[in-house]
């Protein structure tokens, strides 16, 4: 293989490891959501289920960083595979006839080791992509775009598998069947990995991790309001005022509402992953320098905040839901997450672009450890705003942190 098809062969095979990680990320994402539900867990109760899991990747993501530039990008990235294989065999052997606190306590603990899982798998995949991506013109910002949109794409595969696996096989036999084939792709990766991804620095110093450059801090507290107003209606709210919504409580009502559930957010996903594969163009990155695309940063964030605002508003005027009023959610969510993508996409090429080549993973590690704070604090605010104002409260929360993320991001500044 030549020199110079050898960066586009591990670019491709990091892509596609990615992709299957997050194809199963999804999946068991949607499968733990409804399969809880209909167990009767509340809102706050589901909530807790990914508390760990996002918990977990703040503590990861910090040490991915640094277990990257000392052990090398492939021994991450394959860990995070096989830790996703375990979690979801572990997962198969949740018991009915647990009490329900032993059960939510063992969900989170097994979700917390698929946060760990994710987050090794999404640090490895970025950092690489720093490296391995042409240095000329728009070429950082059109391999991180389309790594990050098809990526997003799977993930929403993800969600309608999941939902589909719950309906059809059920729990357990979706779990294992998941673990079976993600075992598979992690062999194939591990032959077809060609060489030239870094092996790492044995003198690397954990203390390294932490960020002394301005950008690089601004843009990750930008990214962790910018994650919690998703995550604050994305992972409780709206999944279970649909369900309420679509769901007449009989068997075949619910496996309706779970593919209907499911649809809305594969869709959700594979529209925000597409998005974000275009944002280069649509931000016209080629032609515009970075302090230019930086200081849009603020104006992007700025923008998102309206639509849940006026969603917020919508729904507490309505007061009860209807037919028309699903509609407008459907329609204004899917405005969000365009305008969200080109916000997402737009931050995952800045801190590729502030970070150096030298310590890139563990930049970049630092900025994932805060968007998984964001996505905590989505994940529990999510939980606690639906049961105290429902919907209107989760979408006017979102509205105020996409506020903050704006005044972050007017911070940032290049020369």
């Amino acid at each position: 293989m030549s020199s110079d098809a050898r960066p586009l062969a591990a670019y491709i095979t990091v892509t596609a490891a990615y992709w299957a990680f997050m194809l199963s990320d999804g999946a068991l994402r949607m499968l733990v959501l409804l399969h809880f539900h209909i167990l009767g867990f509340s809102p706050v109760q589901l909530a807790y289920l990914f508390l760990l899991y996002e918990l977990a990747g703040i503590v990861t993501n910090l040490s991915a960083g640094w277990l990257a530039a000392r052990f090398g990008l492939t021994r991450t990235l394959y860990a995070g595979l096989s830790l996703q294989i375990i979690a979801l065999l572990a997962l198969a052997l949740l018991d009915p006839a647990w009490t329900l606190g032993f059960s939510v306590v063992y969900v989170m603990l097994v979700q917390g080791l698929s946060g760990v899982a994710k987050d090794l798998a999404k640090m490895s995949s970025k950092s690489a992509v720093k490296l391995l991506a042409p240095t000329s013109g728009d070429g950082l910002f059109r391999w991180v775009a389309a790594l990050t949109g098809s990526k997003n794409a799977v993930k929403g595969l993800g969600f309608l598998a999941g939902a589909a696996l719950l309906a059809t096989l059920g729990f357990v036999p979706a779990v294992l069947a998941m673990a079976a084939v993600l075992a598979l792709i992690l062999i194939a990766v591990i032959l077809r990995m060609p060489p030239g991804l870094p092996t790492g620095r044995k003198d690397t110093r954990f203390r390294e991790v932490f960020s002394k450059d301005a950008n690089i801090n601004r843009l990750s507290l930008a990214r962790v309001f910018l994650f919690g107003a998703r995550d604050v209606w994305f992972v409780v709210g709206i999944p279970i005022y649909f369900y309420a919504v679509l769901s007449d409580g009989t068997p075949e009502g619910n496996r309706a509402a779970f593919f209907l559930i499911g649809g809305f957010m594969a869709a959700w996903i594979i529209l925000y992953g597409g998005v974000q594969a275009l944002a280069p163009r649509i931000l016209r990155a080629a032609r515009r320098p970075l302090p230019e695309l930086a200081a849009s940063a603020r104006d992007w964030a700025a923008v998102l905040s309206v639509v849940p605002g006026v969603l917020a508003l919508t729904v507490w005027l309505a007061g009860a839901p209807a037919p028309w009023l699903t509609g407008v959610l459907i329609a204004g969510l899917l405005l969000f997450g365009v305008l969200f993508a080109v916000n997402s996409a737009l931050h995952s090429f800045l801190i590729l672009a502030f970070s150096q080549g030298s310590r890139v993973t563990m930049d970049v590690g630092f900025y994932y450890m805060a968007n998984a704070a964001g996505r905590l604090l989505g994940t529990l605010l999510s939980g606690v705003s639906y049961q105290v104002g429902g919907l209107a409260l989760c979408l006017g929360t979102a509205a105020m942190m996409l506020a903050l993320s704006a005044l972050s991001a007017a911070r940032l500044g290049v020369r």
